[in-house]
């Protein structure tokens, strides 16, 4: 408890108030970047969860109009592979009303599956610049604050007759705080983009094989034959 009390006292009344601003800075970051990585956590965590659940319904071998139209009567735009499916099945079935030339209905399909998707990887994208760039920029803003506590150190020690490491200690201590917040904001925030960035990639190769595949069906129908369960 001595020593914690030692540290906060160094932060709040020995520190000079750059380094004061540059610690405050930190905080903010590594609080907003926690922020990012709890929410993010939860929203990738539910969208695997939810393309794992609508795989299994949509190979359940049901009809895949029943499936369409159980989704339009939740009364909400569906997310991730979900979106993906009621955007081109919804676009294929308006297509072949409209007579549309078979050539020119997988096209219109996949076109907006395309779009489903990308909506979908940038709202799973969100943010994660934002923990990229806490990552690469807290270590400098943090070693920012131990130059400028250092120079203000030895700045003093031309004041004083006698050099002590009484006198340089403080201003040296408030320095290396400031560098351990640095890396206190960083780390977390780089482990969490590149896990994060990884399972958004794999997301998007599920979605891109569920296109595929879903476009092999499709493919199989034209204007005139109904679309299989």
């Amino acid at each position: 408890m001595p020593n914690d009390l030692s540290v906060w006292m160094l932060v709040l009344l020995d520190a000079s108030p750059v380094v004061q601003g540059v610690m405050l800075l930190l905080v903010f970051a590594s609080i907003s970047s926690w922020a990012v990585i709890l929410r993010k956590s939860r929203v990738i965590s539910q969208s695997r969860r939810q393309a794992d659940q609508f795989e299994t319904a949509f190979w359940s071998g049901g009809d895949l109009g029943t499936l369409y139209r159980s989704i339009e009567t939740k009364g909400r735009a569906g997310t991730g592979m979900q979106s993906i499916f009621e955007s081109g099945f919804g676009e294929f079935s308006r297509l072949r009303q409209q007579a549309t030339p078979a050539d020119l209905l997988l096209e219109g399909a996949r076109r907006t599956m395309r779009v489903a998707q990308m909506r979908e990887i940038d709202r799973l994208e969100h943010n994660l610049a934002m923990l990229a760039t806490v990552g690469s920029i807290s270590p400098y803003v943090g070693l920012f604050g131990t130059v400028w506590g250092i120079m203000s150190s030895f700045h003093n020690l031309g004041n004083v007759q006698q050099a002590t490491l009484t006198a340089v200690a403080p201003g040296i201590s408030e320095a290396l705080i400031a560098t351990a917040m640095g890396l206190f904001a960083a780390i977390p925030a780089v482990v969490a983009y590149n896990r994060f960035a990884d399972q958004v990639s794999r997301l998007e190769l599920r979605f891109d094989t569920f296109m595929e595949e879903f476009s092999t069906i499709l493919q199989r129908y034209g204007p005139n034959r109904t679309v299989p369960g």
